[in-house]
């Protein structure tokens, strides 16, 4: 356990997690034509549309909160460096939400490096960034990492929020604020 997640307990949780999208949200997407907060918001907007559960809508909610839990700078990622952002968000939301939320945070980027190396369309539907980003992510998957990758229990949760991140790039999209999804974040908060 970090000392942020010593210090928060899970009543402060949901409020930590707004205040980022309030603080930080704003902030550029890897070269993306929205913003950080514009993204998770619609990435949890298409889950709901796809009726997903309410854990992958929090998932798609969270994906990107490793962004703000490390401190690479998105100019070095964009330099060739890679954040594991998708590990950072899941380690320390685990703390405080069940691996039904956590899981596919952590197997999001996997998801995107397994779709494009089981599907040679998938890449090219890709933004430009994302391409970007698969190369210094680690690229395509060994055969043996795509087996590895498909006895993952979440699976098909992670293959549903890559969809959903993949979506979430609109700079038209109006959709609702982090408001619209607290009582929802707070079901699953563990206590």
């Amino acid at each position: 356990m970090t000392q942020l997640q010593a210090t928060l307990c899970a009543d402060g949780i949901v409020d930590y997690l707004a205040g980022i999208f309030v603080r930080r949200g704003a902030e550029s997407y890897l070269g993306e034509p929205v913003t950080m907060s514009e993204h998770m918001l619609q990435s949890a907007m298409a889950a709901e549309r796809a009726h997903a559960s309410d854990e992958l809508i929090v998932a798609a909610l969270l994906h990107d909160i490793g962004h703000y839990s490390n401190e690479i700078p998105e100019h070095l990622l964009m330099q060739g460096t890679n954040n594991h952002h998708d590990e950072a968000g899941a380690t320390f939301l685990a703390a405080f939400f069940p691996p039904a939320i956590t899981e596919p945070i952590r197997n999001h980027v996997a998801a995107k490096r397994y779709l494009c190396s089981v599907d040679s369309s998938y890449e090219r539907k890709l933004s430009e960034a994302s391409q970007y980003t698969l190369k210094i992510q680690g690229g395509l998957l060994s055969p043996a990492k795509i087996q590895a990758f498909e006895s993952n229990g979440y699976l098909q949760q992670s293959i549903d929020l890559r969809g959903w991140d993949d979506q979430g790039k609109d700079p038209n999209i109006v959709c609702s604020d982090f408001e619209h999804y607290r009582s929802l974040i707070e079901t699953f908060v563990i206590r």
